[in-house]
């Protein structure tokens, strides 16, 4: 973090500036011109026939990706480096694309970020040239990727919590409940979410041969029923989506489902008294100011209390990080006798 005493006039006016090549690199991701690039050699007129594109205006994007170091060109045609083909190519194993198309329709709400303060109301939603389907199915997808590399040791934090039956709200495509089952290899889960990200949970489950340990529910964890039954509630980066209030009304949800003695573990970015550490969560904190009604990030203070309204006792920092893998646990307790 830049100290006050460092700011100079240039270094303010490059801050201004530093927008300009994330928009190069959402205006490719968006279009999914590397992927249609890939590691072959095109003109930009080829390529602007196959991605339906103006001529002028991606011969522009396509020299301001090779200045940015993003592409190569020789002569009038343009190729990849072989890791950026690597990391922005849809094909490819170990693509980032789907979190720089998410990246993308950030920017749009972060555009906003003005007149989102100035009326207190989120930005207006607006779909990227792929279209409202492709845009959430980039979010879930970019939501993998960036859970993936950290779920393995995020779970092994909780590891010490026995369960037979944990519920994965809001599961997404099935990256946690994958890790949690095999982290405890006799357990079962129930993957909660929307019902259009059910088959894309259904087919990473299938993949992974824990189809069989899952049971898949359709619904919205803010207006439907949650699955009774669980020991074990997994809620992965969902209360930063929600106001207190709205986070009050899910933990009592939780807490209704749970069997006594279960416990809730909540993972996200967990702010400091001042709420202005980690900076990570400042940023993210407006992230959801330009994106939701009430979203924003909370100290563990902010989920002991409102944990406690909804029945929970014992609250606990199991993990604290940087960013989103802070991990709070919390328990529904075992007779009635211990709820306040």
């Amino acid at each position: 973090m830049m100290s006050p005493q460092l700011w100079t006039a240039e270094s303010v006016l490059e801050l201004a500036r530093s927008y300009q090549a994330p928009a190069i690199l959402a205006a490719a991701a968006e279009l999914d011109l590397f992927s249609a690039l890939g590691s072959g050699t095109l003109t930009s007129s080829e390529l602007a026939q196959r991605l339906d594109c103006d001529l002028r205006g991606l011969t522009a994007l396509l020299d301001a990706l090779v200045a940015l170091g993003m592409a190569n060109k020789s002569g009038g045609a343009y190729s990849l480096p072989p890791a950026v083909h690597a990391l922005l190519d849809a094909g490819s194993d170990q693509s980032v694309l789907a979190m720089a198309q998410h990246q993308a329709n950030c920017l749009r709400n972060w555009a906003q970020l003005a007149s989102v303060v100035k009326h207190g109301r989120p930005a207006e939603c607006m779909a990227s040239v792929r279209g409202q389907a492709a845009d959430q199915q980039a979010f879930i997808e970019a939501m993998h990727r960036v859970s993936a590399p950290n779920a393995e040791s995020v779970v092994q934090a909780v590891q010490s919590l026995p369960f037979q039956h944990v519920l994965d709200l809001g599961g997404a495509s099935g990256t946690w409940t994958i890790a949690l089952l095999r982290s405890h290899p006799s357990a079962q889960a129930t993957l909660f979410d929307l019902p259009h990200v059910i088959p894309l949970a259904e087919r990473r489950l299938l993949a992974a041969n824990l189809g069989a340990r899952v049971r898949l529910v359709p619904g919205n964890f803010m207006t439907d029923s949650l699955p009774s039954g669980p020991d074990f509630a997994w809620v992965s980066a969902i209360v930063h989506q929600n106001s207190r209030a709205q986070n009050q009304v899910l933990f009592t949800k939780v807490f209704g489902a749970l069997q006594p003695g279960g416990r809730i573990a909540i993972r996200d970015i967990l702010m400091d008294q001042t709420r202005t550490q980690p900076v990570a969560g400042a940023l993210f904190a407006i992230n959801m100011l330009v994106a939701t009604e009430g979203g924003g990030t909370f100290t563990f203070g902010d989920l002991r209390e409102d944990l406690g309204k909804a029945g929970f006792v014992r609250a606990t920092v199991l993990l604290l990080d940087e960013g989103m893998n802070s991990v709070v646990v919390a328990e529904k307790p075992a007779r009635e006798s211990e709820i306040l």
